[in-house]
């Protein structure tokens, strides 16, 4: 089990910055990704960013050059720096870890933290 606890959501004007933090403590041993979702009321929830740990990144089209993923192995962290915040960004946003298990069988899992607030208005 990989337990998620995000931070830094919050409130700001557009063309603003926030920073996102998800701090991963368990089984991180067995975490081969991280990254963030975000969903707003009556839609699926969809990709922000997610970085394996090879280093390959992958961004929403949505946020491609305004947004920057980053890990710290080290502290089993990741985070999400936002900026040029647009009010289209406002959303409750998700850390995801992926975690593996070789077994056999070998067997995937995917980890959410419970959320953060991100909210853009002027």
């Amino acid at each position: 089990q990989v337990q998620l606890v995000e931070s830094g959501g919050g409130s700001v004007h557009p063309g603003g910055s926030l920073r996102l933090s998800c701090a991963a403590s368990g089984s991180i041993s067995s975490i081969y990704s991280m990254g963030w979702y975000r969903q707003t009321p009556g839609k699926q929830r969809e990709l922000v960013a997610t970085k394996l740990n090879g280093g390959t990144t992958h961004y929403g089209d949505s946020v491609k050059g305004r947004f920057t993923i980053s890990r710290d192995n080290a502290k089993s962290t990741v985070y999400l720096q936002m900026n040029s915040l647009k009010p289209g960004d406002t959303a409750v946003y998700y850390c995801d870890a992926g975690g593996v298990d070789y077994g056999p069988p070998l067997e995937v899992y995917d980890y959410w933290g419970r959320g953060t607030q991100v909210t853009v208005s002027s």
